[in-house]
This record gives C-alpha cells, sequence and structure tokens, in this order.
C-alpha cells in the first residue's frame, strides 16, 4: 500500500472523527443518550449510530462509485431533508418520553415501587441508535461519493477510505456520546434535573429540526426544485 494511500487513509478517519460532531449527528444522538442510566449505554449508543451510518454510506457509496453516477440534487437535498424531519420526531419523543416517567413514577408510590421502580427506568435503544445512523448515512452519502472519487484512484481504494472514514464517525460519536451522557448519568436520581435536562434535548432538537427543514426548503430552494 503506498504511502500516499495510507496518508489518505489517515485524513479520512480524522474527517470522519469530524463528520461525527456536526451538530444535526449530535443532537440526534443525544435524545438517544437523554434515555440512558448507564455511561456504557450511553457509549454504546454512539457506537450503533456509527455502525449504521457506516453502512449506508458503504452500501450506497459503493453502488455509486461502480456505477459511476452521483445523486440528482433534488434527491440529495430531500435526504437532507429527512434528516430534520427525523430531528423533529426525536425531539417531540424525547420530551413525551417525560409524561410516560411521570405517570409510571405515580404507579410506583401507589404499588410501593414494585414495578414503579422499574417504569422509572428508561432503556436506551440501540437499534433506534441504528437507525438514525442509517438515515445520517443515507443523507450523506452524495457528498461522501464525491469527496471518496476526488480522493482516490480506485473502486477498492475508495471502498477502504469509506471503511476507514466510518470507523473515524464510529470513534468520535463513541466519544461524543459518552460525554453527553454523563449529566444524565449523574442526574438519574435527581428526578427533576433530569426531566429538566431531557426536556431541554427535546426542545433543541425539535427547534433545529424545524430550521434545518426551513434552511433546505426554502432558503436553499428545495421546495422550488420539487414543484418545477
Amino acid at each position: 500500500m503506498e504511502v500516499g494511500f495510507l496518508s489518505i487513509l489517515s485524513l479520512g478517519f480524522v474527517l470522519g472523527i469530524k463528520h461525527a460532531i456536526e451538530p444535526d449527528h449530535v443532537i440526534a444522538v443525544s435524545t438517544i443518550a437523554s434515555q440512558s442510566k448507564k455511561l456504557s449505554r450511553s457509549s454504546l449508543a454512539g457506537v450503533f449510530w456509527g455502525i449504521g451510518h457506516t453502512a449506508t454510506l458503504f452500501i450506497v457509496g459503493i453502488i455509486l462509485i461502480f456505477l459511476k453516477g452521483d445523486i440528482p440534487e433534488k434527491w440529495a437535498m430531500s435526504l437532507e431533508f429527512l434528516v430534520g424531519i427525523m430531528l423533529v420526531y426525536l425531539g417531540i419523543t424525547t420530551i413525551l418520553s417525560l409524561k410516560k416517567i411521570h405517570t409510571h413514577g405515580h404507579a410506583g408510590e401507589e404499588h410501593k415501587g414494585q414495578h414503579g421502580h422499574n417504569h422509572q427506568h428508561k432503556n436506551v435503544s440501540y437499534v433506534k441508535s441504528m437507525l438514525i445512523g442509517l438515515v445520517h448515512g443515507l443523507a450523506g452519502s452524495g457528498a461522501m461519493v464525491l469527496l471518496t472519487m476526488s480522493t482516490v484512484k480506485s473502486a477498492w481504494e475508495g471502498a477502504i477510505y469509506i471503511l476507514i472514514f466510518g470507523a473515524g464517525t464510529v470513534i468520535g460519536m463513541l466519544f461524543f456520546t459518552t460525554i453527553i451522557g454523563i449529566p444524565f448519568v449523574f442526574s438519574a436520581k435527581k428526578l427533576n434535573l433530569n426531566k429538566t435536562l431531557t426536556q431541554i434535548i427535546g426542545v433543541i432538537s425539535v427547534s433545529f429540526g424545524v430550521y434545518y427543514m426551513y434552511s433546505l426548503g426554502v432558503a436553499e430552494g428545495l421546495f422550488k426544485l420539487w414543484i418545477q
């Protein structure tokens, strides 16, 4: 393997880490991390996001590289718009989860904690984390292919590059979901503080999702592209 290609792979790994901490990625995974009572679960949520993200990038990327094609701008932007819808959905479900905890909390008081204790513990869904990663990967596949084709010389080099880039996103998101999970883990026994933090994450996710959709649909002209 040439030294030049090894340098490219090193750059791809670093870019993968940087890619993982883009606002829409961090906000989406934060809604999952907010459901955790254990730091290890928050960390694993980031790993599963990275796996889903890499899987989509790799599959779509390799197909497009071999076909020597790209994703039309309208469809690429539409996939990005899907991320905005997902962020709004994640934010709303995160906020609504607080009501379930409140309801189960009262049930726990009535049953002397026999069932209520378990109900109050929120579970991290690794499948959900992976699905979020899949959507993010699908939305970013067009840009990934352009970056890959401008960097490498052949399809097999492109495949390796995407995998190394994906490894970077996994490491990056593992690190940041661990950091994000710390306040939720430490506030797990302080119900009011935990609810407040979770609500803040939910509101941020909804707000950013709406902004994201407006930016793509109106400012960048996606709605006009579909009308034409």
